[in-house]
Parts: C-alpha cells; structure tokens; sequence
C-alpha cells in the first residue's frame, strides 16, 4: 500500500508539473520571455544639456542601448527612484523585427509599434490596444536625486 501511494504521488508530481509548464507558455505576459537579452548598464546625467529633454515631467528622449534603444521619460520631479522610466523600444509583438520598434505618439504619452499598430503607456509600458499581448521590457532606474541616474537589467 505505501507503494502505491509512492507511485501515485510520483504520477500527480509529473502530471501537474508538465500541465504548469503548458500553462505558462500559453499565457505570456512576460516581455522577457519574447525579447532578446542585451546587458545594460548606462548612466546619464539629467543635468547635463545633453539630456535636457528629460529635466521636466513629461520630457522623454530616445537613448542608445537595450536591443532597440530605450525611451527615457521623466515621471515625477521628486528627486527620487521614482523618477524616470527606461522602456525598451523593441515591440513584443515582432521581437526579432528590429524595425518592429516602438516610437513616441505625438500625445507624448503613447508608444506604437511602427509595424503591428500595437500601443503602450510611456509610463509603465503597460499594453493599451494592438495584436500584441505582453507589456513592454523595463529597465530598472536609480536616481540619485541630485545628478546621476543608472539604467540597468
């Protein structure tokens, strides 16, 4: 009897790790399960006339690196983490189309992908209409609160 019950927690075991697995690749929502992965690790300086575009909220600019280049926008002026957000310009509905990138709307608060149509928030990357399903790839941003702001995965 203590075999059996061995063998029949061994069969659930199997059954329900393999219908785990199943069920995660059905139902993505992970960007970085659909984007390449490209080491990051810039630093800017707000301050500097270079990155004047991102001194007040609402400023964005496009920066160089990730897979396709990065969105910088300026959230809050709180002097904090907080501040900025790096969205990595590569669509997650055609990740390996680098022409599939992600441009800035001219309502400066949306993000499309030049290809598919599909629409982002430039706040947080979250997914508002298109084909695709999965929210943009973030980076993580620390800002010093004085000058330096890091950029990394």
């Amino acid at each position: 009897m203590f075999r059996n019950n061995r063998i029949l927690i061994l069969f659930i075991s199997v059954v329900f790790c393999t219908s785990f697995k199943s069920c995660k690749k059905n139902n993505q929502t992970d960007p970085d399960d659909s984007i390449p992965y490209q080491a990051v690790n810039l630093t800017i300086y707000p301050n500097d006339p270079l990155y004047f575009k991102v001194r007040t909220v609402g400023g964005w600019m496009y920066i160089d690196g990730g897979v396709n280049g990065i969105v910088l926008y300026r959230k809050t002026v709180t002097n904090s983490s907080s501040d900025f957000v790096a969205v990595e310009r590569t669509s997650t509905y055609y990740p390996g189309d680098p022409y599939a990138r992600v441009k800035v709307e001219s309502d400066n608060l949306t993000l499309k992908d030049s290809i598919s149509g599909s629409k982002w928030q430039i706040y947080d990357g979250v997914l508002i209409s298109g084909p695709a399903t999965q929210n943009l790839k973030l980076y993580s941003t620390v800002f010093d609160g004085i000058n330096t702001l890091t950029i990394k995965n």
